[in-house]
């Protein structure tokens, strides 16, 4: 059986953390701790996630698993050290859905990994999805039609970026892009990059370095209030996609090669 005041106790302790110095840490008094390390309370659910924030673990690690016995298994951010991915939980410590507007989206590049800033996201719950670690953010602009702008796309959490599959949708959180929805083509293997690319083929495709991407979602449902038009499909296959993606690897070879010949 999991005993979450074991857990904290044990991972406070790993950190070489006296219980003042948690304490401070955690905005509390120190004899809280004491009392959830003797299993005498039980701390909230945004005090566990500041907990699971400070041990570099998710929180249904720190609740589900124990760690007196196991290492915690830290879920990998690809470019942000150990920074770990940040959720809010209802009374029954079930994940939330949180949802990112386009108004909140510049603010999320810096606040992704924030407890403040997430907890005050909006949040809902698909009963629909399977079990797993799911968000929600709102697209803008035409370039993946026929999902209209506005529509909200709701995405499963991607621990490594290599899992990816060509081909697929996904929104992607990047340092220099910012939120984007593309179908992405996964050349990490090959050069680290990822080629994104819109179903509406009046927006060229592009590549983005697999260190600039700090979060990846898969795309696993969509919600808008607004019927797609039955004029509207998409503009190209996912195979023409692919052909999209290897012209333009071809382009980027011959310049980089004509480049080399020149020195």
């Amino acid at each position: 059986m999991v005993s979450l005041n074991e857990n904290i106790r044990t991972l406070r302790k790993k950190l070489q953390l006296t219980q003042d110095e948690f304490a401070q840490k955690l905005g509390i008094k120190r004899s809280l701790v004491g009392a959830y390390e003797e299993g005498r309370a039980e701390p909230r659910a945004e005090l566990l996630q500041k907990m699971a924030v400070i041990f570099g673990i998710t929180i249904e690690a720190l609740i589900g698993t124990d760690l007196t016995k196991t290492e915690p298994k830290i879920p990998p951010t690809f470019n942000r050290g150990k920074e770990v991915l940040v959720i809010t939980v209802d009374h029954d410590r079930k994940d939330n859905i949180e949802f990112v507007p386009v108004k909140a989206a510049a603010g999320y590049l810096n606040g992704y990994a924030d407890p403040e800033f997430v907890k005050e996201l909006p949040r809902f719950h698909l009963p629909v999805l399977k079990h797993g670690t799911y968000r929600a953010f709102e697209i803008k602009g035409d370039s993946m039609l026929p999902l209209m702008p506005g529509s909200i796309i709701v995405g499963e959490y991607v621990e490594k970026l290599n899992e990816i599959k060509s081909g697929k949708t996904y929104i992607l959180v990047t340092q220099h892009e910012g939120v984007v929805y593309k179908r992405v083509f996964n050349y990490l293997e090959e050069n680290g990059k990822l080629f994104l690319v819109s179903d509406n083929r009046q927006y060229a495709p592009y590549q983005v370095d697999g260190e600039e991407v700090m979060e990846a979602w898969s795309a696993k449902a969509y919600i808008s209030v607004q019927f797609p038009d039955a004029e509207v499909k998409p503009q190209a296959s996912v195979e023409q996609l692919a052909s999209v993606v290897l012209d333009l690897q071809k382009e980027l070879f011959q310049l980089r090669s004509g480049k080399n010949l020149k020195k």
